[in-house]
């Protein structure tokens, strides 16, 4: 049989039969590579070991203690939860069990919920499947065989998932007497899963679709070591205390009201008063780089979605109307309204770069089952902005996009920053020359900035590349926030052009970049990160004033007057309570610092304050405000 090459991580080649298996290459390379390989990547694609190499390619082995090795261990814990299910409730029909990010689910259809102890038989059946240590087996059928097998087992999900499949081959896994339908790729064998923890329950609608059924979904975790999974259950109990959706009840600052509509936020005053801070500072920082300031309407004519593409690609995310028997959409994005103004007057190239900023509210329609808090939402306000220049300007003004979003992670405590660099993928609009131009800018534009990055080759979006830049939090969370994306198309689609030296009209490029995504997803981040102590500039309340009796009210008054005429944000509490409880529930409320005054304050024009440590120090009034508007400056 005639040999392959086939091309390795470091592009190094290495020859086999055709037709051999992942796993024959593996051993090819090397014996403990092969002990440890979990799974083959062929041309970017996740398939097992026994995959069969018929030609020329690119193969990664994929192994123990890697990311994509641990979605496939995880993707094997999937399937062995559901076979523990099975074996306890042999009635429970099968949906889906995918690997995400931090773990894995999967969905089951049963009338009552799971309960904790309902976890607990089930991981404990699951490490009886564990230590069986059967294999994972592959088995190949045509879609009636299939569809057979589906039928006889009763599991209705799956043949609707089966109808979705295109005519061909279609995998099922077994292990043991357990089969489920299923693409794979899993671990060997089930011992291979060493440390798991099933973690949570909750209904989940079939597809995320609230017309249909609900279904029981279990979330779990695996990991390749039990380390691993301690380090990971202690992050998560972290993060369940800096839930921005508990934080943000118990500071009174937004709600999500049914009656208004599930993934509408409303923002209460103590939220306004935190998103407001956060507005300013980013105005500010626009108008310091160049910014023009634009407003554009909530809604348009249909008509301009269908220019921009969206009414063909993107319909079934917008909500639409028919206003005087013409069709209008809801805006899911400031685009093509930035681009309309762009194009109201005829520019030269002297004029470029043009920057259009707007804080712009736009409308998604997101189902049901994916809405969450402040991170998943229906209504979001973006600090959307759009550049116009050509592409001899294109790295420069990426440079300042870059230097300015690094200055805003600074300034909210987010030090540990990386950058992803996509690339063109299979399918694409613009000239090659466009692409190689717009990927040199970005890449050149990161290495003059000094920043390390990844390249995910294939993964820019069809209209240009883009860079993205991930945050980690105070407990080492990730976080996906500013995307700067090189764009060809909808200059071409709406012919946004400028005047060149030559007298000629040339196209725009045009820069798409959102800093901090959404205010609503950033807060939620910011909630979470600081686990609602904000510093004193972004507090909703900076300082609570309390009078220790009702003959020192009128001082409070006055310290408070003051207070609010410098532009402080204060509370002024002069409940009939006692001073203790007040102070504890200024601390509940995480304010930065709270304001005692009585008799001696009142002689000596004075304050005594404590902050959120317990900390306590007293201050002439002038000489509080004097420091506290340092820290506010200061951002500390």
């Amino acid at each position: 049989m005639a040999d392959i090459e086939l091309t390795l991580p470091d592009n190094s080649k290495l020859k086999v039969k055709k037709g051999s298996k992942g796993i024959d290459a593996a051993k090819k390379i090397g014996k403990k590579l092969a002990e440890d390989a979990l799974a083959i990547e062929v041309d970017g694609k996740l398939q097992g070991l026994d995959f069969k190499l018929e030609e020329n390619t690119k193969i990664k082995i994929i192994t123990k203690n890697s990311k994509d090795g641990l979605e496939v261990l995880r993707h094997s814990a999937s399937h062995v939860m559901a076979e523990a299910v099975k074996e306890l409730w042999p009635n429970v029909k099968l949906g889906i069990g995918p690997a995400i990010e931090d773990g894995f689910y999967y969905d089951f259809f049963k009338k009552e919920p799971f309960t904790q102890e309902d976890l607990k038989k089930i991981e404990e059946k699951m490490k009886e499947i564990i230590k069986g240590n059967k294999e994972f087996k592959k088995k190949e059928m045509n879609k009636g065989e299939a569809r057979k097998i589906l039928q006889e087992k009763g599991e209705k999900f799956k043949i609707e998932l089966l109808n979705e499949l295109e005519d061909g081959k279609i995998s099922f896994f077994e292990s043991g007497k357990f089969m489920d339908l299923c693409k794979g790729p899993h671990a060997k064998k089930t011992g291979e899963i060493k440390a798991f923890k099933l973690l949570s329950t909750g209904g989940a609608y079939w597809k995320g679709d609230e017309k249909n059924e609900m279904l029981q979904r279990v979330y779990g975790t695996a990991f390749f070591k039990e380390k691993d999974l301690e380090e990971f259950l202690k992050q998560k109990e972290e993060a369940e205390k800096r839930d921005h959706r508990k934080i943000g009840k118990e500071l009174d600052l937004f709600s999500i009201n049914e009656i208004v509509g599930s993934g509408f936020i409303l923002w209460h005053p103590k939220g306004t008063a935190l998103r407001n801070q956060i507005m300013k500072f980013d105005e500010q920082e626009h108008l310091k780089r160049g910014y023009e300031f634009v407003t554009t309407p909530h809604l348009f004519k249909a008509d301009t979605w269908k220019t921009s593409g969206h009414y063909n690609y993107y319909k079934e995310n917008m909500y639409f109307l028919e206003i005087d028997k013409q069709e209008y959409g809801v805006k899911p994005m400031n685009c093509p309204a930035h681009i309309m103004i762009y194009k109201s007057n005829q520019h030269s190239y002297r004029e470029l770069p043009i920057k259009y900023f707007e804080f712009g509210t736009v409308y998604r329609y997101e189902k049901s089952g994916v809405l969450g808090g402040l991170f998943r939402v229906r209504g979001f306000t973006q600090d959307d902005a759009h550049i116009f220049c050509s592409l001899e300007q294109l790295k420069e003004e990426i440079k300042k996009v870059i230097e300015f979003c690094l200055h805003v992670f600074k300034v909210f405590g987010f030090n540990e920053v990386a950058v992803k660099l996509s690339t063109k993928p299979e399918k694409a609009i613009g000239t090659k020359e466009q692409w190689d131009k717009a990927e040199t800018a970005l890449k050149t534009a990161l290495e003059e900035s000094k920043i390390e990055f990844e390249v995910d080759e294939g993964e820019g979006v069809f209209y240009g590349p883009k860079i993205d830049f991930k945050v980690k939090d105070s407990i080492k969370r990730e976080w996906q926030l500013s995307t700067i994306q090189v764009d060809f198309n909808l200059p071409e689609r709406f012919d946004a052009t400028y005047i060149g030296n030559d007298s000629k009209k040339h196209r725009a490029v045009m820069i798409h970049r959102a800093i901090f995504g959404s205010l609503e997803r950033f807060i939620g981040i910011l909630i979470e990160h600081f686990e609602g102590k904000f510093p004193l500039w972004l507090s909703p309340v900076q300082f609570k004033i309390l009078a220790v009796g009702e003959k020192f009210e009128e001082y409070a008054e006055q310290v408070n007057k003051k207070l609010l005429e410098e532009g402080f944000r204060t509370e002024l509490d002069l409940r009939a309570e006692t001073v203790s409880y007040k102070i504890r529930e200024g601390q509940m409320q995480k304010i930065p610092y709270i304001i005692v005054v009585g008799e001696r304050e009142k002689q000596n024009n004075t304050l005594t304050v404590r902050d959120r440590t317990g900390q306590q120090k007293t201050f002439s009034l002038e000489e509080f405000i004097k420091e506290k508007k340092k820290e506010v400056i200061e951002k500390k």
